[in-house]
C-alpha cells in the first residue's frame, strides 16, 4: 500500500490536481482493500496501478482509479488495460467497462437543441476543465460498444446548476473544484 500510495501522489503532483470522487476513484487505503489491483513494476518497484471493480456473476470487469509515475514507461496505462482484459477473460467476466467518454455524443448543429450545442462546444474547446476528446480518443482504440448516458434534469436553465453540482462533488468541495 505505501508504494500504491507514492505512485498515487506523484501523479497527483505531475497532473497538478486534487484528489477527485464520487464519480471517480480515490485513493484511500480503506476503500483500495477492496478490490483487486493491477499493478506494474519497474527494476522491483510499482510504476503504475489500477484497481478493478469486479460486477455480480462475473457479467462486468472495469477500472476505477489508474495512476502512474514519471517513471513508468510509455504505454504503461494502455499495457495494465490489455492486461485487465486478458486476465477478465481468464476469470469468465463477459464484459469489460471502459467507462463513460463525457460530451462525445453531442453535435453542435443550427437545429440541436441548446444543451446539445452547448454540451458540443464543451466537448470541442473544454480542454482546460477536461480532457474530453483525448479520453474519448483513447478509449476508442479498444473498439468499444459506445451505450449512450442520459442526465435528466428539470428543464429550463437550470443545467448548468446542475452541473457545477456534479463538478463540485466529484472534486470534493468547492474549494477544489476552483483550486486545481
Amino acid at each position: 500500500m505505501p508504494e500504491l500510495s507514492r505512485v498515487s501522489d506523484q501523479w497527483l503532483a505531475e497532473k497538478n490536481t486534487a484528489e477527485k470522487g464520487f464519480s471517480l476513484g480515490s485513493f484511500k487505503e480503506s476503500y483500495m482493500q477492496h478490490f483487486p489491483v493491477a499493478v506494474l513494476r519497474k527494476d522491483d518497484q510499482i510504476v503504475a496501478f489500477m484497481n478493478l471493480w469486479c460486477g455480480a456473476q462475473h457479467q462486468e470487469l472495469s477500472v476505477d482509479l489508474m495512476r502512474y509515475s514519471p517513471a513508468a514507461p510509455d504505454r504503461a496505462i494502455e499495457y495494465l488495460f490489455c492486461q485487465a482484459m486478458l486476465w477478465g477473460k481468464d476469470q469468465g467476466y463477459q464484459w469489460f467497462n471502459l467507462g463513460m467518454s463525457p460530451l462525445s455524443g453531442l453535435e453542435n448543429r443550427p437545429l440541436s437543441p441548446l444543451w446539445n450545442r452547448a454540451g458540443g462546444l464543451i466537448y470541442k474547446h473544454g480542454e482546460h476543465f477536461y480532457n474530453f476528446k483525448g479520453l474519448h480518443s483513447y478509449k476508442q482504440k479498444f473498439n468499444p460498444v459506445w451505450t449512450p448516458k442520459y442526465l435528466a434534469f428539470p428543464g429550463g436553465i437550470t443545467l448548468p446548476v446542475v452541473l457545477l453540482d456534479i463538478a463540485t462533488l466529484i472534486s470534493g468541495g468547492v474549494r477544489d473544484l476552483v483550486s486545481k
